[in-house]
């Protein structure tokens, strides 16, 4: 299983593996972007899959920079339904004429971040996949519903831990439905899961459901199975320091081998997770590779 970062919100150099800060000139000069989102490229068992197409198209020219073709991806996995994740969608199908783009069943075009100023004003800012998207490519999206095999070996899980609209709640998340907004529930999130001989390993871009809780839904459905690894942002950014470290003791709890973190988890909580859990968990950053 061979894994590269396309897209994560630090930058990095295609020929180092290091982030820019210690690149020398000659590396510079292929310098990868990084963005406020994430895109993952994984070979698993002769498949390429893509993971997420970041906020924009950047993530297919550093594909490029990387050597990976885009055209040659055979399936591509929406992580969930916000637009840091889904706006490279279109450069995705601009490149790659054939594979199936897997969503959520529950999929839409309609999440919103809920903002309050004082106590009696509110706005909806739209964060969601960009309009028209899912219309306009309707023939290329497959909307998966359960537990979804899409090649041996690999497997979409949805949520299945309940009251996570109290998450959304939370973090001031919404969705819209028949001109009414609700507490975003993330039904439109879903775990792209690897069967590898060390163990599950597990991607969940954004894990707005709870990392914690992401794990335990994919021990429910798949028993006896070990979780090696899990990959992704925890969406910890603005989470307090000590709600940061009691997610960090659950981690260790579960006894997760392997955790890969970046985008939203943000620097501050990432150390307090070092802290806690060492040399366990590693900062993602553009142009990563990861091999198991």
């Amino acid at each position: 299983m061979k894994i590269k970062i396309l897209i994560d919100n630090i930058s990095g150099c295609a020929n180092s593996g290091n982030t820019c800060e210690s690149c020398t000139a000659k590396a510079s000069q292929k310098q990868l972007k990084g963005e406020w989102g994430l895109s993952v490229y994984t070979e698993f068992n002769g498949k390429r899959i893509l993971l997420d197409t970041g906020a924009s198209a950047q993530f297919a020219k550093n594909a490029a920079i990387l050597g990976i073709d885009i055209s040659q991806i055979d399936v591509g996995i929406l992580s969930h339904a916000h637009y840091d994740h889904a706006n490279g969608m279109q450069e995705f199908f601009k490149h790659n004429n054939h594979a199936k783009f897997y969503l959520r069943d529950s999929a839409a075009e309609n999440c919103y971040h809920t903002h309050k100023f004082l106590k009696f004003f509110t706005y909806q800012e739209y964060i969601g996949i960009r309009k028209g998207t899912l219309k306009h490519y309707a023939d290329r999206i497959v909307f998966a519903k359960g537990d979804c095999d899409i090649f041996p070996g690999i497997t979409l899980v949805g949520h299945k831990a309940p009251h996570l609209d109290e998450i959304g709640k939370r973090a001031h998340m919404s969705v819209k439905e028949n001109g009414k907004y609700r507490p975003d529930s993330f039904d439109h999130e879903q775990s792209l899961v690897f069967d590898t001989p060390k163990g599950l390993f597990i991607m969940n871009s954004c894990s707005h459901g709870g990392a914690d809780n992401i794990v335990k839904e994919i021990e429910a459905t798949f028993p006896g199975k070990q979780i090696y690894a899990i990959l992704g942002g925890f969406h910890l950014f603005r989470t307090p320091d000590d709600r940061v470290k009691a997610f960090a003791e659950c981690l260790r709890e579960l006894n997760v081998q392997k955790i890969y973190t970046g985008h939203c988890t943000g620097q501050r909580a990432y150390e307090i997770l070092h802290n806690v859990l060492g040399d366990k968990v590693e900062q993602m950053h553009t142009g990563m590779e990861i091999e198991v």
